[in-house]
């Protein structure tokens, strides 16, 4: 999933807790509506900064976002650099060998998308000739590279998302890979209405796509448990549902 450094650090919750520094949570410091983004004044909001407050709020943990360059957010994490990914980051075996996740906290599948003209199909039969993009050091561009690359004319890596969605916009691309909600985030505005269209999900493989999104954690942190227990938490109680019912019409926790 979803996606370079900014200096400034936003708090997200206030609460008591037994650390004497705040923890820092790293978000790719790219863009990444509903999830994640700056707005005019630099504050971050989106779902999962709402969910995070929540989060924080509820484990009494002091918490700041730290923006953090996407392709070098593990890195970031395993070196302390921050203390916990929150960036919509799939849960895969594949990351388990270097970090450990939280429970899932959100699970969407993945999209293609196309020009508003095209016919494409997202699958390996409708993409064969055809130039893909997708972000890089995401389980998108593992499963294009997998799935598509074997048949594409071309696989575009992308440093950011927003790129990606830019090419397929003027042209450059043929297609786009990545989270449903994120994309759908494009088509819904003005560029993306004007341009393009889904083609609609790509076909399961939770190998690569993973098993829904989670915190990343460094291996054998503590705070594993404390954050299970505020997911639990958020959801028994109805805050994890007030707080999607305000970005989507529909559950995105998943199976």
């Amino acid at each position: 999933m979803k996606k370079f450094v900014l200096a400034a650090v936003a708090t997200l919750a206030l609460g008591t807790t037994a650390m004497a520094d705040p923890l820092k949570i790293g978000v790719a410091a790219e863009p990444y509506p509903p999830f994640t983004s700056p707005d005019a004044a630099g504050n971050w909001v989106g779902w999962e900064v709402d969910f995070m407050n929540a989060i924080c709020k509820q484990a009494e943990l002091d918490c700041v976002i730290t923006p953090t360059a996407w392709d070098g957010i593990i890195p970031a994490l395993t070196s302390g650099q921050i203390d916990v990914i929150m960036s919509s980051m799939s849960i895969t075996e594949e990351r388990k060998k270097t970090i450990d996740f939280s429970d899932k906290y959100y699970n969407t599948p993945a999209m293609v998308m196309v020009a508003a003209d095209s016919a494409i199909t997202p699958d390996a039969a409708g993409l064969t000739g055809k130039i893909v993009g997708v972000q890089v050091s995401t389980t998108h561009e593992a499963y294009t590279q997998k799935y598509f690359a074997p048949v594409a004319s071309e696989v575009k890596v992308y440093q950011t998302q927003d790129e990606a969605n830019q090419d397929l916009a003027a042209g450059r691309v043929d297609a786009v890979m990545a989270d449903s909600i994120a994309l759908q985030a494009f088509l819904d505005s003005d560029t993306g209405k004007a341009c393009c269209k889904s083609a609609g999900m790509v076909a399961d493989d939770p190998e690569i796509l993973g098993a829904g999104v989670g915190f990343g954690l460094r291996q054998g942190d503590p705070l594993k448990d404390k954050l299970n227990a505020a997911i639990a938490a958020i959801r028994a109680d109805g805050t994890y549902a007030e707080i999607t019912k305000k970005y989507f019409a529909f559950d995105i926790y998943g199976e």
